[in-house]
C-alpha cells in the first residue's frame, strides 16, 4: 500500500465564484423584498417629516415668545426669523435665540408673518409641507 499512488480526477475542477443564474436569483429575491417592504417605509417617512416640522414650529414658537421677552415686541416680517440667529445681548440675555437655521425637513426655510393673519395678536409660523405650496392640506402651521 506504500507505493500506491493517489488517484487525480481529470476534468474536473474546484468551482470558484458565483454563476450567472446565482446571481440572478440572488438579485430578484432582494428586488421582491424591497418591493415589500419600501412601500411600507415611504408613508412613514413623510409622516415623520410631518412630525417634524410640527416640532419644530413648537421650537421656534418658543424662541419668539423668548425674543418677546427681552424686547418686547416680536420680530418685524422684514427682521424674519434671522434675527433669531444673531448674537446680541438684549436685556439679561447675551446669544441668539435659535442655535441653527430654521429650515423645515423638505429643506425650505420656515415661513413667518407679523402680524398673523390667522393670529392678529400674534404671529404665524409655518412650514408649506410636502407639496411646497402655501395654502394647501399639506401646510404645517401654529394655526391648526
Amino acid at each position: 500500500m506504500s507505493g500506491m499512488k493517489p488517484l487525480r480526477v481529470i476534468g474536473l475542477r474546484k468551482a470558484a465564484g458565483f454563476t450567472l443564474v446565482e446571481m440572478m436569483i440572488v438579485t430578484i429575491i432582494i428586488a421582491a423584498l424591497a418591493g415589500m417592504v419600501l412601500p411600507r417605509i415611504w408613508p412613514a417617512s413623510d409622516a415623520a417629516k410631518t412630525n417634524i416640522a410640527a416640532g419644530d414650529i413648537a421650537n421656534i414658537t418658543v424662541a419668539l415668545q423668548l425674543y418677546r421677552l427681552h424686547n418686547n415686541r416680536f420680530p418685524s416680517e422684514s427682521e424674519g426669523l434671522d434675527v433669531l440667529l444673531q448674537s446680541a445681548r438684549v436685556g439679561g440675555w447675551e446669544g441668539p435665540f435659535l442655535e441653527n437655521e430654521p429650515i423645515d425637513p423638505w429643506n425650505r426655510p420656515y415661513r413667518y408673518r407679523f402680524p398673523g393673519r390667522h393670529n392678529p395678536n400674534g404671529f404665524d409660523l409655518w412650514s408649506a409641507g410636502a407639496d411646497g405650496q402655501d395654502g394647501t392640506a399639506a401646510d404645517i402651521a401654529n394655526w391648526k
